[in-house]
């Protein structure tokens, strides 16, 4: 207990006398393996790139693309405590992928976003397509628009839930997406609680959902936002801000195919960047 003590604060202090010094991150570089194909680290505070592993390289986005589903709706002020109900055009028609929500389910907008968000459940998301005025080629209109006045110049959607390969996007897209997302509260709330539990009350069932996000389930970080996904185009994909000493970090992983690699990179990550910090302080005395 009192080891650990002693070394937060030893860090907090490393963090404190190395944050006002501009850190050459660059120089440390050969000590970090990032092994997804396309990363960034980002400094969310002072807005610095910390890392990228071909950050500009276009890639389909899988599941990622829910956090703009989340903000698209969020944005249109629709009752969030509206029930809709699953029809056959919610069914996955693209991969086959299946869902819990049955043929007739009724839930309200928040309880689809919730699902959608921490189960990432493509039937969740494309009824809250559906249920917007115009429906859901109206939803992914929207979708490309928000993505413009994002300035997300690289990013296009195609459909809500992900599963089309063509929601193509970059990490630094996807980082200015998770600033955007940073902004809403409920989707701060949402896809960081590591469990749900829906009542279907017109099927007279209940349903638990887990995050799909390691991390967050494992509750030992602090994430303010989090987001996975996962297709065969897209390879499995992470993204989330997250606080390593007290600085609200964002970190985009891409195209990894191992079944730990994205959260075993933000793992290393978040250990490299303590170690900078620390390295860095010493050499300066």
């Amino acid at each position: 207990m009192l080891k650990n003590l002693v070394f937060a604060t030893f860090i907090f202090f490393i963090h404190n006398v190395v944050h006002a010094q501009q850190l050459d991150y660059s120089k440390y570089y050969s000590q970090l393996t990032v092994k997804s194909p396309k990363a960034i680290v980002y400094d969310a505070e002072s807005g610095d790139i910390i890392y990228q592993k071909k950050a500009n390289e276009k890639s389909s986005i899988a599941s990622l693309t829910k956090l703009m589903t989340a903000m698209v709706l969020i944005d249109s002020n629709l009752d969030l405590d509206k029930k809709v109900t699953i029809t056959k055009s919610d069914f996955d028609k693209i991969k086959g992928t299946s869902s819990r929500l049955w043929l007739g389910s009724e839930l309200s907008r928040k309880e689809l976003l919730s699902i959608a968000l921490i189960a990432s459940d493509n039937r969740a998301a494309s009824a809250i397509s559906n249920s917007y005025p115009g429906g859901k080629k109206a939803f992914v209109q929207a979708m490309n628009v928000k993505a413009k006045q994002l300035g997300m110049d690289d990013t296009s959607f195609a459909d809500p839930t992900g599963l089309d390969k063509n929601n193509i996007s970059t990490a630094i897209d996807l980082v200015k997406m998770t600033q955007a997302a940073q902004q809403y509260p409920l989707i701060r709330e949402l896809s960081t609680s590591s469990y749900y539990e829906a009542h279907i009350k017109n099927k007279k069932i209940k349903l638990n959902y887990n995050n799909t996000n390691l991390l967050v389930r494992q509750g030992l970080w602090d994430i303010d936002i989090s987001k996975t996904g996962y297709i065969r185009e897209a390879g499995k994909c992470l993204i989330m801000q997250t606080k390593v000493m007290d600085k609200p970090i964002i970190m985009v992983f891409l195209k990894s195919y191992g079944k730990y690699t994205r959260t075993a990179d933000a793992k290393r990550v978040r250990k490299w960047l303590e170690s900078v910090h620390v390295q860095a302080n010493l050499a300066s005395n």
